[in-house]
């Protein structure tokens, strides 16, 4: 790992760290964790919520509306897990990808038919910003924004303790193409090429859903573990399907009190390269256009906290807040590597 890396993430440690032993330091007499269990679990406190959406089950005939923001950047290329430089990049490729930003707004809604099932529609808006240089030193960025794919997905409950100490989940669902992947913008090559794969705003295909999930609580302690499948289908209009997907994460969540918690939490990702390749594109252009060196894995380490009202005018109401370091990557490349990802938002369940 960069030593950058390491700095920041003993940076964020004493920062969560410090967090932690404050809200404690503060607790006060007969709080939250002297209730028990029984009590805990009949108040609506779900310590994940806004930052493992997928996660949760709603009681029946609840709603649920959200809405999530993602920042993400990435800068400088790897091969595997070996960092290569723009010089040795514009040896293979007229144009060499310097950073990256994605932005992302997410919309989400949840129904809960009954006390076993969740039903729920999610939609991003989607914003990309891309820096590149050329052989010849000149520098150009490339910009994408819109909407992305919506997902459709029932979350089901598996099996359950009596008052939700242990609980485990099924699910699955639908991404349906809803996003373009036919953004352009002005290059050096043309005033309306076709951006890069990792800039159009959706896969183009139907693809499919399918996980699981288990959670475990106690009066202080939360803890969990979920695995995500997407599974790409056919082909889109532009002759290729992006590579399937799996994603998996597993945390710990220290419940302070009915109305603050806050986690740490470890997120896998895995992804295959583009099958099939847009006409439009010439791999040997730039590395952003080859299909076959767009798989790679990555492991994530991520810091949170969320806040809930119990109570009053925002009852039923979720704050949350997350901040995480790529800790290992590995990708088929050259590819742009990921640095740095922020993310927070809001829910309000009725």
């Amino acid at each position: 790992m960069p030593k950058s890396l390491t700095r920041k993430t003993v940076y964020l440690s004493c920062i969560f760290l410090s967090l932690a032993i404050s809200v404690s330091a503060n607790e006060e007499e007969g709080n939250f964790l002297d209730a028990s269990l029984e009590e805990i679990m009949r108040i609506p406190l779900d310590v994940n919520a806004v930052n493992i959406l997928e996660s949760h089950i709603h009681k029946k005939n609840q709603w649920m509306v959200g809405y999530r923001f993602m920042h993400m950047g990435m800068q400088g290329n790897l091969s595997d897990d070996k960092q290569v430089s723009n010089a040795d990049v514009l040896k293979d490729y007229r144009v060499a990808p310097t950073s990256m930003t994605m932005e992302m707004h997410m919309a989400s809604l949840m129904y809960a038919p009954s006390d076993d099932v969740t039903l729920m529609a999610m939609l991003p808006y989607k914003r990309f910003s891309m820096e590149h240089v050329t052989r010849m030193g000149g520098r150009f960025t490339t910009k994408s924004e819109g909407i992305g794919d919506l997902t459709l997905m029932a979350n089901a409950v598996a099996f359950r303790t009596r008052w939700n100490e242990h609980v485990f989940n099924v699910k699955g669902g639908l991404s349906l193409p809803t996003g373009s992947i036919n953004e352009r913008d002005k290059t050096p090559a043309s005033d309306d090429q076709k951006v890069a794969y990792a800039m159009q705003l959706g896969s183009g295909t139907v693809d499919l859903l399918a996980g699981l999930s288990y959670g475990g609580l106690t009066n202080d302690w939360g803890w969990g573990a979920q695995a995500l499948a997407t599974i790409r289908t056919g082909k889109n209009d532009n002759h290729y399907r992006l590579g399937d997907k799996l994603e998996g994460s597993i945390w710990v969540t220290r419940i302070w009190d009915n109305w603050i918690s806050t986690s740490i939490r470890a997120n896998g990702e895995l992804w295959e390269d583009i099958h099939g390749a847009d006409p439009e594109f010439n791999p040997r252009m730039s590395p952003s256009v080859n299909p076959d060196i767009r798989g790679g894995k990555r492991l994530n380490m991520l810091l949170s906290m969320e806040l809930y009202a119990p109570e009053g005018a925002l009852k039923g109401q979720h704050l949350g807040f997350e901040i995480g370091l790529p800790v290992y990557q590995s990708l088929d490349g050259p590819q742009l590597e990921a640095d740095w990802i922020i993310s927070a938002g809001w829910q309000w369940t009725f």
